[in-house]
């Protein structure tokens, strides 16, 4: 493997926050969602993905998500070998180590990943739009189901961020934007905020590192000062394995 070292390797105590998009779930079959030939240039996002197109067409965005949700749930999607860097790296570096994914899929938690948030939610949870109750789902959603808390029907719906609504423990993740030395980005095509506004925050700190691993050059790979581009499962390993050499 080859090994890429940090041109600043952070302190052994710095505390490490990873942002993670679409591209390091794309290597376990996953389609992405901006790519040339992504999801959303198949579906328009306004029809399945907002608030709006849930009041409007209840059915439509169920069938959509339980559509996805299947496809996630395949025996052939398994984690790959960035995701599981990412939980050596977090069970071998001595500081903390917090991964922010943007990515709906559960492929960070089956690789074993401890320290997650997912800002935009998860397939695998329902949530009743009356009362906010979330439940675990693995299985289709529809018009049909009663929430167990509230006993209304009609309002479950997959338990994700929709464009329009706030992304999920926002004051979590900027406490640790603001006090980390090294900040990665991967697989993510920095035009979805408030994500893409996250190597800015850390830029304001004098002592952090920001590095983006990327297929291409992402829409800000001009904030960062390093950058190396390739497939997550090739890239993610050796940035982790120049880590933790520099220990």
């Amino acid at each position: 493997m080859n090994i890429l070292t940090p041109p600043v390797s952070p302190p052994r105590d710095g505390r490490i926050v990873i942002l993670t998009g679409a591209g390091i779930s794309k290597e376990s079959g996953l389609e992405t969602f901006r790519d040339a030939g992504g999801i959303w240039s198949k579906v328009r996002l306004e029809d399945v993905a907002t608030p709006e197109a849930f009041a409007r067409d209840p059915e439509r965005c169920h069938a959509f998500y339980n559509m996805r949700r299947a496809r996630h749930g395949a025996a052939d999607i398994q984690p790959n070998a960035a995701h599981h860097a990412l939980v050596k790296l977090e069970a071998q570096w001595p500081g903390e180590v917090l991964v922010v994914t943007q990515n709906v899929d559960t492929l960070h938690d089956r690789a074993g990943s401890k320290n997650l948030i997912h800002m935009h939610g998860t397939y695998n949870q329902a949530r009743c739009n009356r009362c906010e109750h979330v439940i675990p789902n693995t299985g289709d959603l529809s018009t049909s189901d009663v929430c167990t808390a509230c006993g209304e029907a009609g309002g479950m719906r997959p338990n994700v961020v929709w464009f329009g609504e706030m992304p999920m423990e926002m004051a979590r993740i900027y406490d640790a934007l603001s006090d980390c030395a090294l900040f990665l980005s991967i697989g993510t095509s920095g035009n979805v905020y408030p994500a893409a506004g996250f190597v800015a925050v850390v830029r304001k700190h004098a002592a952090a590192h920001t590095a983006e691993l990327n297929l291409e050059p992402s829409a800000g790979a001009t904030l960062f000062a390093e950058a190396h581009y390739g497939p997550a499962t090739e890239t993610v390993p050796a940035y982790v394995e120049g880590l933790l050499q520099s220990l």
